[in-house]
């Protein structure tokens, strides 16, 4: 049964503010530059609410509409170019997507807006080879080595988000019938495939790791921190990032990346839309096919450097 959201009085835009930067940072992997640019907007937009005595979670399309109306007029300032337009649009768009995603509305106050969308940014996507030196960065034997081997292989075996891989139960990981239990947006559950190497690697990592993280008490998540306890978005970030520095990725690295870059080499691979769009959760086949787009880049690039005849010499 689906836990109802908090009633919206009870949660001041500040608190939305810092939950849907949280979410862009960990889930999505946005530069700080950004975030801070979603920051500042936000803010912008919050004060424009509260003047009106409105929160995010009573603000109507009009209100939304004459903030972005008085940008553009500037009323006793410069008006805002229309970049700048374009920006806050966007960010007032994926922001109440999030209230949505969150139970906070049960209506989007921007989907009529009709500002300019830009076209939709391919992703990081990594190399085999730069997927194999990010895997292999976790050497040692230590309780905590042991499970950022099992997280990795286990991000990039599933195409798990973030906020999937922090929420695996021990009951959700089958290693006899190589599966796991994801429950994504919405708390819709799917199956997922494990690979044999994560699957070896979640061996391990529940063997001779978990056991001596999480001592005797009762933790029933599967990934925890060096005190026992569930494993939180920020610490998956840290994890996730401290390899991706030391494999040289440092700039191509979120948790986000290995969701795409599992799509990517399973399409590359030969695996059908339909069930790539299944493993990952999709709701909708349009938004796992951005990667067919990768994947064919992908092979364009190889071929462009490959075949001998393929550019002019």
């Amino acid at each position: 049964m689906a836990i109802a959201a908090r009633p919206p009085q009870t949660q001041p835009f500040e608190h939305l503010m810092l939950d849907f930067l949280a979410y862009l940072e960990f889930e999505r992997g946005l530069s700080r530059n950004t975030l801070e640019a979603y920051r500042s907007d936000l803010l912008q937009f919050g004060r424009f609410l509260q003047a009106r005595g409105e929160s995010a979670a009573t603000a109507s399309s009009a209100d939304v509409s004459d903030f972005l109306a008085g940008l553009a007029q500037g009323n006793g300032k410069p008006p805002a170019s229309t970049a700048t337009i374009h920006r806050k649009a966007a960010c007032l768009r994926s922001f109440y997507r999030h209230l949505r995603r969150e139970g906070v509305r049960d209506s989007d106050p921007t989907a009529a807006l009709s500002a300019p969308r830009r076209g939709r940014k391919l992703p990081h996507v990594l190399t085999r080879d730069e997927v194999n030196r990010l895997l292999s960065q976790p050497k040692g034997t230590e309780p905590s080595d042991l499970r950022d081997r099992a997280l990795l292989e286990t991000m990039y075996a599933c195409g798990l988000r973030a906020s999937e891989t922090i929420g695996l139960e021990l009951r959700d990981i089958d290693l006899e019938e190589q599966v796991l239990r994801a429950r994504g947006k919405g708390s819709k559950e799917r199956i997922v495939p494990i690979g044999r190497k994560a699957v070896e690697a979640l061996r391990a990592y529940l063997e001779r790791g978990r056991p001596r993280l999480v001592g005797s008490r009762p933790e029933p998540h599967l990934f925890v921190n060096f005190r026992g306890g569930a494993l939180t978005r920020q610490g998956l970030y840290k994890i996730v990032r401290r390899h991706a520095i030391r494999a040289g990725l440092a700039d191509r690295m979120s948790p986000h990346t290995l969701r795409h870059t599992f799509a990517t080499h399973l399409l590359s691979g030969g695996c059908d839309l339909r069930s790539v769009q299944e493993m990952l959760g999709h709701a909708d086949v349009s938004t796992t096919q951005l990667y067919t787009h990768l994947s064919s880049q992908r092979l364009k690039d190889v071929y462009f450097k490959a075949h001998p005849r393929a550019v002019a010499s």
